[in-house]
């Protein structure tokens, strides 16, 4: 026995998009639009993702048609904009933003966006108690949201696409001109994209926060480990390379000491804004100068590799997956659901409920990281140029490595051994975050 269908004429979608831009927002919104006039909904695009809701400004929106957006997905960036303003940093704020909404008769509304615009909608859809529905879906090119199935976050991969053409370019630089490339990629909690642009990539090495396994570490370490690829490599006869550095290091040390290099920012989530530590910089700084100190005549460069990537044209994959995405957060609502990031499971629409992915820790989105257990993740390493416990299992090759960094045999194996170890953390440096 069928039922009757809903009336939906008289009734509105909105739709917002918070956090920084990724490769995909033009088509959510586009999918989202077309679906949502076929079922019959009048559709808004409100401006700025929370920023002038939470002002209680119901006058920064546009109503979206079909003609407006039918060729828009091809495009980067986002025709609504975004912003990180953060309703739940107090009640009066997620009040305006519900008052707002109500002001707009907004009875479905899709929020896009990364994990802290996921736990803005889920406070928001909590506090609206059913006046409205709300249905998330989830972006980021870090790919750090735990969605089912190990499925990207739309950006991801077309991020990983430019910037694996990127670190390419860089490596024929590297080898041309006899140089090394430090290459800090975006990643603010996790390092897939660094992981994902280094394995396509193929640089001399890739290191990222999760191989230290939550230890904090020293600005030393990274450096050391940094420093023990370029004595190896010159023992193979070459004087270039390139490491490709997840962002998210800085996370794994201590913030006293990022304060003596850095002063750290944070943004209206209260995350510390690691693109203004200048990591490369840093470590470009003091690898080069251990190097010099002993003679060893390396240039190096540093480059940082994250917002070229977040409004570059989407490619194929991030064309149809943002098609279902915005397909399935509107076939969600109509169909009752509401509280709930919307993700793809081999073709089919899996509703995830916003308390199921909450770490009780931080009352924030879990975060998905690198499997460093792996078998993906130790391919990797295998095509890795950097020590490792078969560059100490002699004294002739730890001579020969020890001659070329202009230390002795033992020096080389207090400073370096410790690489080897799982994970590479002095025992003195160690201790759980």
């Amino acid at each position: 026995m069928s039922s009757d269908p809903v009336d939906l004429s008289g009734k509105t979608l909105a739709i917002l998009v918070g956090g920084g831009p990724a490769p995909g927002i033009n088509g959510v919104i586009r999918s989202v639009t077309i679906h949502a006039m076929n079922s019959g909904l009048r559709v808004i695009g409100i401006y700025d993702g929370f920023q002038w809701l939470i002002e209680g400004d119901a006058g920064r929106h546009s109503e979206l048609r079909i003609e407006d957006v039918s060729r828009i997905h091809y495009r980067g960036g986002s025709i609504l904009r975004t912003s990180r303003a953060n309703p739940g940093e107090s009640e009066e704020k997620l009040a305006a933003v519900i008052q707002t909404l109500n002001e707009l008769q907004v009875d479905y509304l899709v929020t896009v966006g990364g994990d802290d615009t996921a736990s803005s909608a889920m406070k928001v859809e909590r506090l609206a108690e059913g006046r409205f529905h709300v249905a998330h879906v989830p972006k980021t090119i870090d790919n750090d949201l735990p969605l089912p199935g190990n499925m990207p976050t739309f950006g991801y991969q077309t991020a990983r696409h430019h910037g694996v053409a990127i670190t390419q370019a860089i490596l024929e630089d590297a080898q041309t001109s006899h140089r090394w490339f430090f290459l800090v990629s975006m990643g603010r909690k996790s390092g897939h994209l660094a992981f994902g642009i280094g394995k396509a990539a193929g640089p001399t090495l890739t290191v990222i926060g999760e191989e230290f396994r939550n230890n904090r570490i020293s600005v030393d370490t990274v450096c050391d480990i940094l420093e023990g690829a370029i004595i190896k490599r010159l023992a193979m006869g070459r004087s270039d390379g390139v490491a490709v550095l997840a962002e998210g290091l800085s996370a794994h040390i201590a913030p006293e000491e990022l304060e003596r290099y850095s002063r750290l920012e944070h943004d209206a989530h209260g995350n510390v804004r690691y693109g203004e530590i200048e990591l490369g910089r840093m470590l470009r700084n003091e690898v080069r100068r251990r190097l010099e100190e002993r003679n060893i005549p390396i240039t190096i460069i540093n480059k940082d590799l994250g917002y070229e990537l977040r409004c570059v044209a989407p490619i194929p994959f991030d064309l149809e997956y943002t098609q279902d995405l915005g397909y399935a957060a509107v076939t969600f609502l109509l169909g009752g659901g509401s509280g709930a990031i919307v993700a793809i499971r081999q073709g089919r629409v899996i509703p995830i409920p916003f308390q199921s992915i909450l770490d009780p820790a931080t009352g924030k989105a879990r975060i998905r990281e690198v499997d460093i257990d792996s078998d993906s993740y130790r391919v990797a390493r295998h095509y890795m140029i950097r020590l490792d416990e078969s560059d100490f299992a002699d004294a002739r090759t730890v001579g020969r490595l020890a001659t070329v960094g202009h230390l002795s045999p033992e020096e080389f194996e207090q400073r370096f051994r410790y690489l080897t170890h799982d994970p590479p953390v002095r025992e003195a440096a160690a201790g759980s975050r």
